[in-house]
C-alpha cells in the first residue's frame, strides 16, 4: 500500500529510463533495481507509473503504429500482452496521425474502452487546441465516445508554451494535464555547459552525439540561447546554495501554474534509486526564494522565442 502523498503536486514515475542493456535511453537494465525504485516511489506516495512501447524500444514493459483502428486494436492488445494484463488505468493517442481520420481513431478508442481494456483515454503532444483538442472533446460528446481526460506534455521552467493556450483550453474541456520533462532534457540538471565535449558525455544518456535520441535532443536544446538562460538560473541558485536540479523540481511544485486541485501532475524519471529519491526529496521541499523565481522567469523570457511548440 502506498503512503500518504508528500509533495504538493502527485508525481508519476516515468519508465523511460528502463530497459536492455545496450539500447538507446535505456540507463537501468536490472530488475531488482527497479523494484527498489519503485518500492521508493511507493513510500513517497507514488502510485502511478508512465510506460510506452517506445521506452527501451519495447523491453521496458515486456514501432511506429498509426492511429488507424486496426494499429489501435493491435498495439493495445500486445501492449496488455507484454503487461500480462488484461486493461490498463490510462492510454494514450500519442501525437497526431494526419493518414487517419479522427472519427475512425475515436471510435475504436470508444469500443476498446467498452470492452474494458483501458479507463481512461489520454492525449500526448497533441496538435493544437482548435484543430485536435478541442474537435476531438466536442466529437466524442456528441457521438458518446469515451473523451480524453488527460492531456500529456512538456513543461518545465524554461519551457512554458502549454500556459498560453493549452491550460485554458484544458481546463475549458475537463482535462487534465500531467508534466514531462520538468528537467528541460536534463538542462536543467546542472550537468552541461555551453564548452562541454563530446567525448565527456556519458554514452547513452540524454546529449550523446553518437545516438538518434542525443542528436535530436541537441537539436532542440543544445544553443547558445539555452545554455544563456541556464547561466542566469545557476547564478541565482548559487546564491543560495541549491542546485539547478532542486530549483526546477520545487518551481515545478510550488510556482508553475499546475492545478494541484483538478489532478494535474509531473512526471519524473531516474536512472538509480539514489536519483530518484534525490528529486523526490526536492519536490517534497516548500517554495524558492523570490529572487530565484525572478531569475526562473526572466530565463523563460530569453529560451520563449527559440523552443518548440508542446505539440510534435
Amino acid at each position: 500500500m502506498a503512503s500518504e502523498k508528500k509533495s504538493r503536486v502527485s508525481v508519476i514515475f516515468g519508465a523511460m529510463t528502463i530497459g536492455r542493456e545496450g539500447v538507446e535511453q535505456a540507463r537501468i537494465h536490472d530488475l531488482k533495481e527497479v523494484g527498489a525504485m519503485l518500492d521508493l516511489f511507493q513510500e513517497h506516495g507514488g502510485t502511478v507509473v508512465d510506460i510506452a512501447r517506445v521506452y527501451g524500444l519495447g523491453s521496458s514493459e515486456e514501432a511506429q503504429i498509426t492511429h488507424s483502428a486496426q494499429d489501435l486494436r493491435k498495439h493495445l492488445k500486445e501492449f496488455l500482452k507484454a503487461l500480462k494484463t488484461d486493461s490498463i488505468d490510462l492510454w494514450y493517442l500519442h501525437g497526431s496521425d494526419r493518414s487517419t481520420p479522427f472519427e475512425e481513431t475515436l471510435k475504436a478508442c470508444n469500443e476498446l474502452h467498452r470492452r474494458g481494456k483501458f479507463k481512461r483515454l489520454g492525449l500526448h503532444q497533441l496538435h493544437g487546441l482548435g484543430s485536435g483538442i478541442a474537435y476531438i472533446s466536442e466529437l466524442c460528446t456528441r457521438q458518446g465516445w469515451v473523451r480524453p481526460t488527460v492531456y500529456q506534455g512538456v513543461y518545465n521552467a524554461i519551457h512554458r508554451t502549454v500556459e498560453i493556450e493549452l491550460f485554458p483550453g484544458l481546463k475549458n474541456y475537463g482535462i487534465i494535464f500531467y508534466a514531462f520533462s520538468p528537467l528541460a532534457g536534463s538542462q536543467l540538471t546542472g550537468r552541461y555547459r555551453r564548452n562541454t565535449r563530446d567525448t565527456d558525455i556519458e554514452p547513452m544518456s540524454r546529449f550523446d552525439p553518437n545516438t538518434f535520441q542525443g542528436r535530436k535532443y541537441r537539436k532542440r536544446l543544445w544553443n547558445d540561447t539555452i545554455f544563456d538562460a541556464l547561466d542566469l538560473v545557476r547564478e541565482a541558485a548559487g546564491a543560495h546554495q541549491l542546485t539547478e536540479v532542486e530549483c526546477a523540481l520545487r518551481w515545478i511544485a510550488h510556482h508553475s501554474k499546475l492545478d494541484v486541485a483538478r489532478g494535474d501532475a509531473v512526471i519524473i524519471g531516474a536512472s538509480s534509486k539514489k536519483q530518484i529519491e534525490e528529486y523526490l526529496g526536492f519536490l517534497e521541499q516548500g517554495p524558492l526564494p523570490s529572487d530565484v523565481v525572478d531569475a526562473l522567469d526572466k530565463a523563460w523570457l530569453i529560451t520563449k522565442g527559440t523552443v518548440n511548440n508542446y505539440w510534435h
